[in-house]
């Protein structure tokens, strides 16, 4: 990368040595956008339901039982992670259903060191619960089929 000299002999901008155009600093909103996504990924909470939903889309009753936590405080975590763009959420009926998103590379890149570096002993507890739950959820509450597998209760 080359730098172009301004009036002076100052350097101002970077260079694109591809498109010859100039990269322009960090603005402001790419700034906050930055310190959302970190932030998100600040929080062990928000750690332990990234490495859940490492396996796939679970509904907000599933994390709710995997962390022992109370459903207003899941979703409280479950907003961060939406809004830095982590997770996206699917309706179904009066559920929502959670997933990884992986539609950004940089996001991506960050979710795959994320589930790498949580370690399984750390979430076997989580895992543990998350499987009765879905072994008995199904007795006694009505259950929303999703693609073949028993997933939700109404």
């Amino acid at each position: 990368m080359r730098r172009q000299i301004g009036a002076g002999g100052v350097a101002t901008f970077p260079i694109n040595l591809f498109t010859d155009q100039p990269i322009h600093p960090l603005t402001e909103k790419n700034m906050n956008e930055l310190v959302t996504i970190f932030k998100a990924l600040s929080d062990e909470t928000r750690l332990r339901i990234v490495k859940l939903l490492e396996k796939g889309e679970l509904c907000v009753c599933d994390i709710t039982a995997a962390l022992d936590m109370v459903q207003p405080k899941v979703s409280f975590h479950l907003c961060a992670l939406k809004d830095a763009g982590f997770i996206r959420d699917r309706k179904q009926g009066r559920w929502i259903h959670y997933s990884l998103n992986d539609s950004d590379l940089f996001r991506r890149l960050l979710l795959l060191s994320v589930c790498e570096k949580v370690p399984a002993a750390a979430m076997a507890e989580d895992r543990k619960r998350l499987s009765r739950f879905l072994e008995t959820k199904g007795t006694g509450a009505k259950v929303i089929p999703l693609s073949g597998k028993k997933r939700c209760c109404g």
